[in-house]
């Protein structure tokens, strides 16, 4: 069983005042977290463990320490309900709240563990968010100083004062229960302050418009003649089609070892999973106008020196990206595609042609999703043709 009390430390600072700590002993192995605080050790009364009114600041303190006992056997509480280890260092961590406890301060490590981890594109994309909340805010705060009726205000202000969309402003929050999840984990927040799930803040992310070429449109941008730099980002999109919609990081990292014996055999860089593909005739004859003495079948990323440095690699990558997707703007306009065109697109694109043709646990496979679920939800974006067939039975007359 834990023991919890409020003590007063031997060792006096060059006042000649002692440190209020908490102990926290269980299993015989103690720990102490100081307060902050320091009183003269007449000014403390050891058998009730409270500051004597002959200190000037007795009712604050005592107010302090009260609320920091009972933190800690809440914590206490909350730690043995749940069959979490006790331990006195866990208590101690549970508890403690200026270290490491704010939400900013949760906020760094998340960020910085993304950079230690090579996630390149997530750190660029979740650093502004967190900047943003921060600004909404004005400082550093609480983590219970973050609840319902706090986010919901900041959703408000990111749509009518920045103009963002309601996918976008689910974005936010989605980095928000990160760093959350990350604090409970590491016992520096109470679940109790968490401000999503059910009767709270509900993570839900808008329908949005999947829009694909059709064949007729990808036949175009086949066959208009193109110079060196337009021709190269709309050998990237097709590419990408030919190969079930393969995502633009996974095609601009493509090394010549990848490719033998018909097959394209790769890892996809945004879950690990290993597989290959068949590759048809026109990627092969696509493929042979980048055959050259190099390691990488594209040329975009012989500019990182260290290709085993994922943080450099996803940082060329998304400067690529602006650029060949700039270029597939003009490609449209030349090739006669209304449509928008950028390397996501041929994702939809391939999707959106395969979704009568080809059955859902095939694409699976092509699309690599771990549940069929997934892929159920996302090609239903694009089968229209029962939707379409009931709509015209219904007026032919």
């Amino acid at each position: 069983m834990a023991s919890i009390k409020i003590i007063l430390r031997n060792k006096s600072n060059a006042q000649g005042e002692h440190a209020l700590a908490l102990q926290i002993i269980k299993d015989r192995k103690t720990s102490i977290m100081h307060t902050g605080h320091h009183v003269l050790k007449k000014d403390w009364d050891e058998v009730n463990q409270r500051v004597r009114k002959s200190h000037p600041n007795s009712a604050r303190l005592n107010n302090l320490l009260a609320k920091k006992l009972a933190e800690a056997n809440d914590k206490l509480l909350e730690l043995e309900t749940n069959s979490k280890d006790g331990s006195a260092r866990t208590i101690q961590k549970a508890v403690k709240g200026t270290k490491e406890g704010t939400f900013f301060k949760q906020a760094e490590i998340y960020l910085s563990n993304l950079e230690k981890e090579g996630k390149f594109n997530r750190l660029s994309n979740d650093k502004p968010k967190v900047n943003r909340l921060r600004e909404f805010l004005g400082g550093d705060v609480n983590f219970s100083e973050l609840d319902t009726e706090t986010l919901k205000r900041f959703k408000a202000w990111l749509k009518g004062s920045k103009k963002v969309t309601e996918r976008t402003a689910v974005n936010y929050f989605v980095v928000i229960r990160s760093i959350f999840n990350q604090a409970i984990a590491a016992n520096v927040a109470d679940r109790k302050h968490y401000p999503f799930g059910k009767g709270k803040i509900v993570i839900k992310f808008p329908d949005s418009a999947k829009l694909g070429l059709n064949m007729d449109e990808i036949k175009a941008l086949e066959e208009v003649q193109l110079k060196a730099a337009d021709n190269h980002a709309r050998n990237l999109w097709l590419l990408s089609f030919y190969m079930a919609g393969m995502r633009v990081s996974d095609v601009l990292r493509l090394r010549w070892s990848d490719i033998h014996d018909g097959r394209m055999h790769y890892s996809m860089g945004k879950n690990d999973k290993s597989g290959s593909l068949k590759i048809p005739e026109k990627a092969l004859q696509l493929l042979e106008q980048y055959r050259r003495d190099s390691v990488l079948v594209f040329p975009d990323l012989e500019i990182v020196e260290n290709l085993s440095d994922k943080y450099s690699v996803q940082h060329r990558i998304k400067s690529r990206l602006h650029n060949i997707n700039n270029r597939l703007e003009a490609v449209a306009l030349k090739a006669g595609i209304t449509k928008p065109l950028t390397m996501h697109i041929a994702r939809h694109s391939f999707a959106q042609i395969a979704s009568d043709k080809v059955p859902v646990q095939i694409l699976q496979k092509l699309y690599r999703h771990s549940s069929i679920t997934t892929t159920i939800g996302y090609q239903s974006n694009f089968t229209t043709k029962h939707t379409d067939d009931a709509l015209d039975s219904v007026l032919a007359f």
